[in-house]
């Protein structure tokens, strides 16, 4: 399949070190988002663009979410920039059920943990919701897609 993304770049240039869940979310969003996604970009008016599969670089520059894509061999397909205020409280929402989660792996029963984690789901949920209305248009992404690149995004925010 061509409408995916083969490779994925997290820019975190300047960004403070994550902690150690953080890096650990991180790493099974990549390997998750590599071994299932859909990614494709529309047709542009007068224009084809090259088909993926697609090498995608997140970063956050000068307060906004930049995709950058090139194809597999490296062309430059496109860039577009979305502004982060729409992220914001679902961003600082997450990461509280994260952390809320990460403590109760260490101290709570089951019953609980899995409470938070029906929580955190659902938070995750919403992020992804969110991502694929800010992309319409951009990329079209399946929810699956949305909820890992949702994770990348929130690992830019901990910076």
């Amino acid at each position: 399949m061509s409408d995916r993304i083969c490779h994925i770049e997290i820019d975190d240039t300047g960004l403070a070190r994550p902690t150690p869940e953080i890096e650990q979310e991180r790493k099974v969003a990549i390997f998750d988002l590599l071994e299932e996604n859909s990614f494709a970009l529309p047709a542009r008016e007068d224009r084809v663009l090259p088909t993926g599969p697609y090498r995608v670089n997140l970063a956050i520059r000068e307060g906004r979410l930049v995709f950058d894509i090139t194809t597999e061999a490296v062309e430059k397909v496109g860039e577009f920039h979305l502004s982060l205020g729409p992220f914001r409280q679902v961003v600082k929402d997450y990461f509280q059920i994260c952390e809320s989660y990460f403590e109760a792996v260490k101290r709570l029963p089951p019953s609980q943990i899995e409470a938070i984690d029906m929580a955190r789901r659902g938070i995750h949920n919403e992020g992804a919701r969110v991502l694929q209305e800010r992309l319409e248009g951009k990329a079209a992404v399946d929810t699956g897609t949305a909820r890992r690149l949702f994770t990348l995004i929130c690992v830019l925010h901990w910076g």
